[in-house]
Parts: C-alpha cells; sequence; structure tokens
C-alpha cells in the first residue's frame, strides 16, 4: 500500500463520512449535530490537500474524489438540514430553495475543476465548503438561541437561496494563499462589523455564534471586497 496516496485520500473519505453522519444525524431529527458533522467535513476537507502537499502526491483521483465529497458534505447535506429545520414549511418555495443550494454546489465544483488551471489567487464565487457550513452553522446558532425563522417570513428560503447564488457567483474571495486580490479597508470595516454583531447577537450561544460569524464574516467580505475593486478606478499600467 503506498501511504503516501492513501492518507490525503483517507481524509478525502473522511470528508464524505462526516457528511453522511450530517444526513443521518439530521434524517434521526438531531438537527444540531447534523449542522457539527458538516463543520467536522470542512476539517478533513482541509487537511486532504495540505497532506497531499506534505507528501508531494496529487492525482486526478483525488481530485474528483474530493469534489464528490465535497457535493454530499457541503451541497447535500446541508440542503438537508435546512430542509429539516425549516424550509420544509414554505411548501414549493421551500423545495425550490433546497434544490436550488444543492445544484448550485454541484455547479460551484463543477466550474471550479473546469477553471483550476486559470483561476489563480482567489475563488470564484463562495466555496461550497464555506456555503454549506454557512448554512449549517446559522441553523446550528438559530437552535441554540431558540429562534424560529419563519418570524421573519420569507427569509429563510431566501437566505438559502442567496448563499447557492453566490457560490456560483463570480465574486472573487480570497484563497488565502498569498498573491491574491487586493484587500480594501472598507471590506475590513465591514468584515469586523458583522462579525462583531452576530457575537453580540448570538452571545447566549457562544460557540454556535463563533461559527457561524465566521463564515458569515467571509461571505459578506467577499461581496464588499469585490463590489468595492469593481468601483475603484483602474491604474494605468
Amino acid at each position: 500500500m503506498n501511504y503516501r496516496r492513501f492518507l490525503p485520500n483517507l481524509c478525502t473519505a473522511m470528508n464524505l463520512v462526516f457528511g453522511m453522519c450530517s444526513i443521518l444525524s439530521t434524517v434521526q431529527g438531531h438537527l444540531d449535530w447534523g449542522a457539527i458533522f458538516i463543520f467536522l467535513a470542512l476539517i478533513a476537507d482541509g487537511l486532504d490537500g495540505r497532506t497531499a502537499r506534505f507528501f508531494g502526491v496529487s492525482s486526478e483521483f483525488g481530485k474528483e474524489m474530493d469534489s464528490l465529497c465535497d457535493l454530499g458534505s457541503f451541497g447535500i447535506a446541508p440542503a438537508l438540514l435546512a430542509w429539516t429545520f425549516v424550509l420544509h414549511s414554505y411548501g414549493s418555495l421551500g423545495v425550490a430553495a433546497t434544490i436550488f443550494f444543492a445544484i448550485c454546489g454541484m455547479w460551484r465544483l463543477t466550474r471550479f475543476n473546469v477553471n483550476a488551471a486559470v483561476v489563480h489567487g482567489y475563488f470564484m464565487g463562495l466555496a461550497i465548503p464555506a456555503g454549506g457550513n454557512l448554512v449549517g452553522m446559522t441553523v446550528w446558532l438559530l437552535l441554540s438561541l431558540g429562534i424560529d425563522p419563519r418570524a421573519f417570513g420569507a427569509a429563510a428560503p431566501i437566505f438559502v437561496a442567496v448563499v447557492g447564488y453566490l457560490m456560483v457567483s463570480h465574486i472573487h474571495y480570497p484563497d488565502f494563499k498569498g498573491g491574491g486580490e487586493k484587500i480594501y479597508l472598507g471590506a475590513k470595516l465591514a468584515a469586523l462589523v458583522i462579525f462583531a454583531g452576530i457575537i453580540y447577537l448570538g452571545s447566549a450561544a457562544a460557540l454556535p455564534a463563533v461559527f457561524a460569524a465566521l463564515f458569515a464574516t467571509y461571505a459578506v467580505f467577499g461581496i464588499v471586497n469585490h463590489t468595492i475593486a469593481a468601483v475603484m478606478p483602474k491604474k494605468e499600467g
């Protein structure tokens, strides 16, 4: 057995293991664990690439395996979690938002694979692990606070649909590898406000508030930074 290739693939497989644990937990009514397992899938997803780079191995098999696992853990599992939590209450609108999110996840992964050789220094659209965890951590936070999203009208299906759209958008999100998009002060300030606001409002449930704030901050940061970059005058080369 070639352990140098086995270990990265094992991390990738654990991504889907946690994704399946999320789905099974959600089906059994343990929605908090459904959300937590989505976050654990993110950790496994982050380890596979780092493990592969550590051992100096890479393969098309591993890349395809990673995408398929991501779709299960960050596309299907969060959609099912959101559906079970509240979207089922919205009839056709809830069905549409749930399916739309999963399809956007599939589209995002396909586009990423096709553009991997030409897009560098940023993510085009919100990465599906971030999108899936934004939905998952929001559900966990609302559960922990005892908040029923139906009190806010159609906010829940709109939120899920917007997160899905962000994944397939052309907004540039930092990939934290350096050499990417310029980071503007306005985006940093907006991110700080969002993070602090969620932490303050969710202080009664500190841990899910922190996780929800992290992913919400990242999502909003990309939107604001991309918008500022689009309206700023370009310097002549």
